[in-house]
């Protein structure tokens, strides 16, 4: 069965930094998109960040330019969000997910999921 497991979640002071990363397992995604979105409790889930199959190119939700970074490693079959200056607005559970389009921006534009990991950023 595939999965996606993200790791890296936590609870940090604001303006500090934490990485998140996603390891799928079952098979390997270096042929698909990858991104990660964020889920507030009681909101809807959000785009945060995505990258092509070969890791060419980047998009970012304007919330989060400048400070989180993604990138992928194919050999390690890993992604990862680095993500710097963290604000308590960041908190929420972050997701990440694997898609066979080209740019997916959009939930159902996605294939596969993690369970999410638990950011926390505290004032």
């Amino acid at each position: 069965q595939v999965q996606l497991v993200e790791s890296g979640g936590g609870l940090v002071q604001a303006g500090g930094s934490l990485r998140l990363s996603c390891a799928p397992s079952g098979r390997t995604f270096s042929s698909y998109a990858m991104g990660w979105f964020r889920q507030a409790p009681g909101k809807q889930r959000d785009f945060v960040a995505t990258i092509k199959w070969n890791g060419g190119s980047t998009y970012y939700a304007d919330s989060v330019k400048g400070r989180f970074t993604i990138s992928r490693d194919n050999a390690k079959n890993t992604v990862y969000l680095q993500m710097n200056s963290l604000q308590p607005e960041d908190t929420a559970v972050y997701y990440c997910g694997a898609s066979s389009l080209w740019v997916p921006l959009r939930t159902f534009e996605y294939d596969y999921w993690g369970q999410g990991t638990q950011v926390t950023v505290s004032s």
